[in-house]
């Protein structure tokens, strides 16, 4: 087995390690009695001839012209190991040359770029965003904090994400996600969050979240440029102005989320006998929201909205929503 493993190891098939031992013990055989003892083509035998005579193993035969001999292997291995040294050699120069090209090529697009991350970078387009993105996750060395807004996400953005979250997560890097509630009710989406906590990220959830962001390692950010439209592009930037109170107000809400493990809370009625989902609604709809809106905001269907909407009138025995609105407020349910 061990010699077997060493010929492989040289660059030697099976038919060639079978040709040259048989060689080295038959060495007058010629191809046709070569492959009835081997049990091969004539073919295969061929080919294996022409492989061993590149690899200097097989030499021209002195007694008889037209045939091969072979080189014992105490000489023929120590050619064939002279050989795989410089052929490691030129594998490692080119090598050597492609990262310079690639360092090169680098520096040159930093250089052009119109908008470096000390001022802001505008992303045009999901591709501009995912190639930012997948360049500071492979530079996290710390953490990642992002808010993930509209409740259920799209199977393309969770199949972007997987790859980058879970090398980030391999190397040690902290990963803490904000999704609204409604999130837990997306089968993809809860399954992604599920498999994110398993591997040491942090999830957590709550009613209503602010728009969309990511912040790399406390000092640069991603955030749309336009919330309501994630495709119109985003900004990139690493000032201390922006990146600081975005930190903060991920921070805030960070702590009034709760834990995706914590699935008996989620949906859990408080003390006055509303949920955290439930409460939400009414302080929208009490603020002047419409339906739809407040639909959006909290990331659920309309259909959702208003069902939730005639259970808590049926509750507060409200004949319509401004009634309601006032007795919610006499109960301090808007508080």
């Amino acid at each position: 087995m061990q010699k077997t493993l060493s010929l492989e190891l040289l660059g030697l098939g099976k038919d060639q390690e079978a040709v040259y031992r048989s060689l080295l013990t038959e060495s007058a055989e010629g191809v046709e009695g070569l492959a009835a003892r081997l049990g091969i083509t004539e073919s295969q035998v061929r080919d294996a001839l022409d492989r061993l005579v590149d690899l200097e193993l097989l030499r021209p035969s002195r007694d008889v012209p037209g045939m091969l001999r072979p080189v014992s292997p105490e000489i023929g291995f120590e050619t064939v190991l002279r050989h795989q040294e410089a052929e490691l050699l030129r594998r490692q120069e080119e090598l050597l040359r492609s990262k310079e090209t690639v360092a090169r090529t680098v520096a040159a697009y930093a250089a052009e770029r119109p908008a470096s991350l000390e001022d802001a970078e505008r992303l045009i387009g999901l591709d501009a965003i995912q190639s930012r993105l997948e360049i500071l996750a492979r530079d996290l060395t710390d953490e990642c904090c992002s808010i993930e807004p509209g409740g259920a996400q799209s199977q393309a953005s969770l199949d972007a994400a997987r790859p980058l979250d879970e090398r980030a997560l391999a190397r040690g890097v902290t990963l803490r996600t904000i999704y609204q509630d409604s999130a837990r009710n997306d089968a993809a989406t809860f399954a992604y969050a599920r498999w994110h906590t398993e591997h040491g990220g942090q999830i957590r959830t709550c009613p209503e979240t602010p728009p969309r962001m990511l912040v790399f390692d406390r000092r640069i950010a991603v955030v749309p440029i336009d919330p309501a439209n994630t495709r119109a592009g985003a900004l990139c930037t690493a000032s201390p102005g922006i990146v600081a109170p975005l930190l903060a107000l991920f921070e805030q809400t960070w702590d009034m989320a709760v834990p995706l493990g914590a699935d008996h809370r989620a949906g859990a009625p408080e003390s006055d006998g509303l949920s955290p989902a439930e409460r939400g609604l009414l302080k929208l709809l009490a603020a002047g929201m419409t339906d739809e809106a407040a639909a959006k905001r909290l990331g659920v269907s309309l259909r959702t909205v208003r069902r939730q909407m005639a259970a808590l009138m049926e509750r507060l025995n409200s004949a319509s929503r401004f009634e309601a609105g006032l007795k919610a407020a006499q109960r301090g349910w808007l508080a």
